[in-house]
């Protein structure tokens, strides 16, 4: 069986002998130097992504990796064989978490629908009011429950399924409330949401886990233009003002976040931050 603690200290022996630091190991791996404190700690593992880089930096095998010390030959196929049996146990109890999470999160969702509708019974004697809701909700758990049940692997997922359902929900809401604007102010807004969703997303996937705070920062700043552009959306569609003092306010803020994330990455660079 795994022990996180004893790979830990395997991993901080074979750096220290590597003559690496936290920070030097992280930057060839292209993850933050608090990913592989946490490593030497015991608290995470290293993502099997990365097992394999991780090794050859150290210059050790994946399989003296997960028993947490050098293996001798005769010992190597067993200790193989049991680091794949945990490996699988460790994988199989993330999915059987994610699951449950994401059961209960469907079935929190179902009950709500099934409030909505008997109460709208209930009260109105048919189903008026509570398709709105219901509508909302199920588009909610389109959109998220990819994301739940994968993890970071279903973010993507997530997004184009946000992506195609986006407009339909849009137009199905609008006439339910019998307000048409919903639909055409709403899915010209929602489509330069949707742009700058996937450009963040891209962003981020470029930067590495080693960049995020930099890529934070350009995720504030981009921020700027795209409320210029939905601002010029709605004064071409519903006659808003382009820019107000709500609006000002709101680029004084993503300025400071967007210096305070580049002075995050220019402080763990030169290793001021733990």
């Amino acid at each position: 069986m795994m022990n996180q603690t004893e790979i830990g200290k395997f991993i901080a022996k074979c750096r220290k002998e590597k003559k690496l630091t936290q920070a030097q190991l992280a930057e060839k791996l292209n993850v933050t130097d608090r990913a592989v404190s946490k490593w030497e700690t015991g608290k995470s593992m290293p993502d099997s992504s990365i097992m394999l880089e991780l090794c050859g930096i150290l210059g050790i095998t994946v399989n003296e990796l997960l028993s947490g010390e050098k293996i001798d030959t005769e010992s190597s196929e067993k200790k193989a064989e049991e680091n794949l049996i945990a490996l699988k146990r460790k994988d199989e109890n993330n999915m059987t978490k994610n699951m449950i999470i994401s059961i209960l999160f469907s079935v929190t969702l179902l009950v709500g629908i099934m409030v909505c509708l008997i109460c709208n019974i209930a009260i109105s004697g048919n189903l008026t009011w509570s398709l709105i809701p219901v509508s909302s909700i199920v588009f909610a758990w389109v959109i998220s429950f990819p994301s739940i049940i994968l993890g970071k692997r279903g973010i993507v997922i997530s997004l184009t399924a946000l992506s195609i359902f986006i407009i339909p929900y849009l137009f199905l809401l609008g006439n339910l409330i019998k307000v048409k604007e919903v639909f055409s102010v709403g899915a010209a807004a929602a489509a330069a949401s949707i742009v700058f969703l996937w450009i963040i997303a891209a962003i981020f996937y470029r930067m590495g886990k080693t960049r995020r705070s930099i890529a934070l920062g350009i995720t504030f700043l981009l921020a700027i233009p795209f409320v210029f552009i939905v601002n010029v959306i709605l004064s071409k569609m519903i006659g808003e003002p382009i820019f107000d003092i709500w609006d000002m306010l709101s680029v004084f803020i993503l300025l400071i976040f967007a210096f305070v994330s580049f002075i995050c990455d220019y402080a763990r660079k030169k290793g001021l931050m733990k």
